[in-house]
């Protein structure tokens, strides 16, 4: 009897424990799916919506070109400054080299004196004294002393720099005296010629954004030196090779039984993407950092809300809806375009639904910056 009376006791204590677990369980779950609301209240409303893709550019000339010397010589001449308008053909410098001009005279030299020999060889050949053997070897002498001669006339061409294009002088030009050198992978730039009578922006556009971009889109940007005056370009041309790809690393705790941390890098990799620009006024300058946002889409009569009070867990997306009892509601939403600061929901709410914006910091989030000591990581 002793025994049946404490299983008996035991049993009434489990449901006992049951039953206030239960309690608590329906109180969480009624205050985490339906509570008092805490925070900001927006309305779905209906409207334009424009998206756009932002990135950072430099402005450059329509056409430009480095001019640089095929010899390594010194500046003799030069014959332009910075700013000056240049026509194609226009003699810009010339390079001052002895060497040359000696090996030019002691071409010409063996040109006159190979062509002397060839003019006898081919009287005495025709009276019988010199063999066809001989009058051959005079020619090929004399074709050889043309070619050296061409050669070294070619040579000292190129210490005449002109220019390639009509454009205008960007930057200084090297000064008179400066040694310049030939070569293929490093010469000396002596000047540059571009052509600004349009200008194109350079965008690194992230691979993410790349396959939103097509040719013809509409973009506008602004530069530092006209913060106040908005630019207006169209895509001309995306790249089809990445560039120069930079590295971002980031590092993640393990558990306090490890005490111990492991690191991973990704790469983030962008493509160019060309823009012609209007500049009629020409006030851009090359090389000037350019923010600009190109016009994916856009759409009338969208349902709108704020970004801000769209919300992102492990099941999707979803925003917090006003119900008209006081009490707020989780509510799965599926969205469309993006702006910078709104959203265009195309299936769970309506238009007039009241949503609550919540700044409050949840528990994880404060017990963690407890611990960090320092303030909460950005979203």
């Amino acid at each position: 009897m002793g025994i049946a009376r404490k299983q008996l006791k035991c049993a009434l204590g489990l449901a006992v424990l049951l039953a206030a677990a239960a309690g608590c369980w329906y109180y969480y779950v009624g205050i985490t799916a339906q509570s008092p609301v805490s925070g900001e209240i927006v309305t779905a409303v209906r409207g334009k919506i424009i998206s756009y893709v932002a990135a950072t550019g430099t402005v450059k000339p329509v056409n430009a070109v480095d001019i640089s010397s095929k010899v390594t010589a010194l500046i003799k001449e030069m014959n332009v400054q910075e700013n000056d308008v240049v026509k194609a053909g226009q003699v810009l410098a010339v390079l001052e080299d002895k060497t040359l001009e000696t090996t030019l005279e002691k071409a010409q030299y063996e040109v006159h004196h190979t062509s002397a020999k060839y003019k006898r060889l081919q009287y005495l050949h025709s009276i019988g004294a010199k063999s066809d053997a001989d009058l051959e070897d005079a020619l090929l002498a004399y074709q050889t002393a043309m070619a050296s001669y061409e050669a070294a006339k070619s040579d000292l061409n190129e210490t005449v720099l002109v220019s390639p294009m009509d454009g205008v002088v960007l930057g200084e030009p090297v000064s008179v005296g400066t040694l310049v050198t030939a070569g293929v992978n490093d010469p000396t730039v002596v000047m540059m010629i571009g052509d600004i009578s349009g200008k194109i922006v350079k965008v690194k556009v992230d691979e993410t954004d790349i396959g939103k971009i097509a040719a013809g889109q509409q973009a506008v940007f602004t530069v530092d030196a006209y913060q106040n005056h908005p630019f207006t370009g169209r895509v001309l041309k995306i790249g089809q090779i990445s560039t120069t790809t930079t590295s971002t690393s980031s590092t993640t705790t393990s558990s306090s039984s490890s005490s111990s941390s492991t690191s991973s890098s990704s790469s983030v990799v962008y493509y160019y993407v060309t823009l012609a620009v209007d500049d009629p006024e020409n006030l851009l300058k090359a090389e000037m950092t350019a923010r600009v946002k190109i016009k994916i889409s856009e759409k009338d009569d969208a349902l709108l809300i704020p970004l801000a009070a769209l919300k992102t867990s492990t099941s999707g997306q979803y925003v917090t809806v006003l119900r008209n009892n006081g009490l707020s509601d989780n509510l799965p939403v599926t969205i469309g375009l993006t702006s910078s600061d709104k959203v265009e929901v195309t299936g769970g709410l309506q238009e007039g639904d009241k949503l609550v914006i919540s700044y409050t910091k949840t528990k994880s989030q404060n017990s963690s910056s407890q611990k960090n000591n320092g303030p909460p990581p950005p979203i």
